[in-house]
């Protein structure tokens, strides 16, 4: 009888058990096959790709220096070209266009690529604008359930813990204790021992459910699968001297410069007139005092002219 009825009650607890793990599995299942298949009914653009991976004005430097609008010297400044210059010229995207009427803004001054990324406000105003517009094709994608951030949820996983575990021991000591006679209480035993011991792997059941309904970033995968084809189209030099210019954030070459070099050059100036006027008048304080004394060799100390 005792075996019975620990059987049938190990049975039911297991079942109770097992029951939310296997409905985790199945929504956890559900979840990772609808994500996979809105993102791989995704189309991103190159450039909307770059966007989503902060290379967008990489990616549009790089489109204007292979077309032959911008030239990039060793120190990062942008130059534009005759073509550059040319306003019936303008790259078909709104992101490069963007980008070439910020440098045609600061011509005849070169520019640094990344001062315009951080500093030119109009160009991220167009850069926010093409964001806004791509990010509304994007999918909303399903959020994984894993039950973190529900406080009652939490507190009630904890009491079912507490409680699985004492029956565990308490079914246990039970099992262990009675001896079983003939075949059909040998048979109840092994049940009630089988349930026991499934109830012990339902934490480790849990960590492999979640595991293999994992489906990590697939949208971030995507992303990141291929550079910008503008990019990935030049050499090495130009795309040292392209993340180069991206790079220098600080500096409007050819303004900064000047006037940085003009200051120091008025500080140096002053500091030259101020030592030549010491020099001058302290040769001419000399050259008066030796000329009084050679005019008046016998005119002795205290004597007024």
């Amino acid at each position: 009888m005792r075996q019975l009825a620990l059987a049938i009650l190990v049975s039911a607890v297991t079942a109770t058990v097992y029951g939310p793990v296997a409905l985790l599995w199945w929504r956890r299942a559900r979840v990772r096959s609808r994500t996979l298949r809105l993102v791989a009914a995704v189309e991103l653009e190159p450039y909307h790709a770059a966007l989503l991976r902060n290379e967008a004005t990489e990616a549009a430097a790089a489109e204007l220096v292979l077309a032959g609008h911008l030239r990039i010297d060793d120190e990062g400044a942008a130059f534009l070209t005759e073509q550059g210059r040319d306003p019936a010229r303008a790259p078909a995207h709104p992101l490069p266009a963007a980008l070439l009427e910020a440098v045609r803004r600061h011509d005849p001054e070169p520019v640094s690529i990344g001062w315009i990324g951080w500093c030119d406000d109009d160009y991220h105003q167009r850069l926010n604008e093409y964001r806004s517009a791509r990010e509304a094709l994007l999918p909303r994608l399903p959020r994984m359930p894993d039950g973190r951030g529900n406080t009652f949820l939490t507190c009630f996983a904890c009491m079912g813990i507490a409680l699985v575990m004492l029956f565990w021991l308490l079914a246990g000591a039970l099992l262990v204790t009675g001896r079983p006679h003939g075949l059909r209480e040998w048979v109840l035993t092994v049940v009630a021992a089988l349930g026991l011991a499934a109830l012990l792997l339902a934490e480790k059941a849990g960590r492999v459910v979640r595991q293999r309904t994992e489906c990590g970033d697939p949208l971030g995968d995507l992303v990141r699968s291929e550079p910008h084809p503008a990019f990935a189209a030049l050499d090495e030099e130009q795309r040292m001297l392209v993340l180069g210019s991206i790079g220098d954030r600080h500096t409007w070459r050819g303004v900064d410069t000047v006037v940085h070099e003009e200051s120091e050059e008025s500080e140096e100036d002053e500091d030259d007139e101020w030592l030549d006027d010491k020099v001058w008048w302290e040769d001419a304080y000399e050259y008066r005092a030796s000329d009084e004394d050679e005019s008046d060799p016998d005119r002795k100390p205290g004597d007024t002219a």
